[in-house]
């Protein structure tokens, strides 16, 4: 789901390549990220795959998650006048119950991040997790949403 919605970035240029980085799945993702021409990474050193991307800037997103329509011109305006890293909105229309949205650790990836590279690359450290590079950083809110990974696990 994720990588279907990353098609209109790339057909606009927004998006670069897509690096999948695996943890150990079983689910048939290196198929996939294969068939699709993506990269796909088993267990990497975060530090060397920041360095290997193309591209001035990272979006990261959690697997699973689903940027919705106006992502790409949000990330794009971004990217051309912004200087500091950026994360979209959660979707209004597709949320967790009330109750369930407080009882629970948020990933800092829930929400996208998107980083200059060069920041990513001063941020990353080996042996950490992707989603160490959106903690603690200071970020703007796009005008763009996207349905974290939670949500679309509840449907």
């Amino acid at each position: 789901m994720t990588l279907a919605s990353l098609v209109q970035g790339a057909v606009e240029g927004i998006v670069a390549e897509v690096v999948i980085l695996d943890r150990g799945s079983r689910d048939g993702t290196a198929l996939l990220a294969d068939a699709a021409g993506c990269r796909f990474l088993e267990d990497p050193d975060l530090r060397d795959v920041v360095r290997s991307a193309r591209g001035d800037w990272l979006l990261l997103i959690e697997p699973g998650a689903r940027p919705l329509l106006g992502w790409v011109d949000h990330l794009g305006q971004h990217m051309v006048a912004g200087t500091m890293s950026a994360r979209m909105r959660p979707s209004r229309e597709y949320r967790l119950p009330f109750f369930q949205r407080f009882r629970r650790r948020v990933s800092a990836l829930e929400h996208g991040v998107l980083i200059p590279k060069r920041q990513a690359i001063a941020n990353a450290k080996s042996g950490h997790s992707l989603e160490s590079l959106g903690r603690g950083l200071a970020m703007t809110r796009l005008k763009c949403e996207i349905v974290p990974a939670s949500v679309l696990a509840l449907r």
